[in-house]
C-alpha cells in the first residue's frame, strides 16, 4: 500500500516543477520540503545553510519530511539530498510512501539551475562539474527509488511520465 509519492533527484531534475503539474494531474496535494523548510525557519535555504551548516539544514528537512508523512496521501518533493542521509528512505517507505527518482544529467541539471545563489551547494566553481560530483555520490542513493522517470525532457512531458510512473506502482501496491 501506498501513502505518498515523494520525487528525489539532482538539483534541476525538476522535483518542484514537475512535482506541482504532476499533482495537479492526479488531482492531489503537494509539498515541496525546501519550501516548507524555509517557510517554517523564515529563512531561505541558503541562510540556513550559512548560519547552522548541511547537517542543521538536514535536520530540519528531516522533520519537515517526517511532518508531510503524517498527512493525507499527497505528492511530497524531497530535497535534493535527502534520500542519502541514512535512514530517510528506510523511513518515508515505512510509513508507506513509494519513491520515483527524476533522472537527469549532471549538464541538464546545470542548465535548468544557472546561477542561481539560493543552492549553497552549488556555489562557487563549475556547476556541471559540481552537480557531476552530486551525482556520483548520491546515485546510489537515488537508484533505491521504486521507479525511474526520464526527466530531461520538457515540465509536461516529464510530469505524464511520474503519472504513468505512479499509475504502475499502484498497480503493483494498490493506495
Amino acid at each position: 500500500m501506498i501513502r505518498h509519492v515523494i520525487l528525489v533527484g539532482l538539483p534541476g531534475a525538476g522535483k518542484t516543477t514537475v512535482g506541482r503539474r504532476t499533482a495537479q494531474l492526479l488531482s492531489t496535494d503537494f509539498t515541496d520540503i525546501d519550501d516548507v523548510v524555509a517557510l517554517e525557519h523564515g529563512r531561505s535555504i541558503a541562510a540556513i545553510f550559512a548560519e547552522s551548516g548541511e547537517p542543521g539544514f538536514r535536520r530540519l528537512e528531516r522533520e519537515a519530511m517526517d511532518t508531510a508523512l503524517r498527512r493525507a496521501p499527497h505528492l511530497i518533493a524531497a530535497g535534493a539530498g535527502w534520500v542519502a542521509e541514512p535512514g530517510n528512505l528506510e523511513a518515508a517507505k515505512g510509513a508507506g510512501a513509494a519513491v520515483l527518482y527524476l533522472r537527469v544529467s549532471a549538464a541538464v541539471a546545470a542548465a535548468r539551475v544557472g546561477d542561481d545563489p539560493s543552492r549553497p551547494l552549488l556555489v562557487g566553481g563549475d556547476r556541471v562539474e559540481r552537480l557531476g560530483a552530486l551525482l556520483a555520490t548520491r546515485e546510489a542513493w537515488y537508484r533505491l527509488a521504486d521507479r525511474e522517470v526520464d526527466a530531461a525532457g520538457p515540465p509536461e512531458q516529464v510530469a505524464e511520465g511520474v503519472v504513468d510512473a505512479v499509475r504502475a506502482i499502484l498497480a503493483a501496491r494498490p493506495l
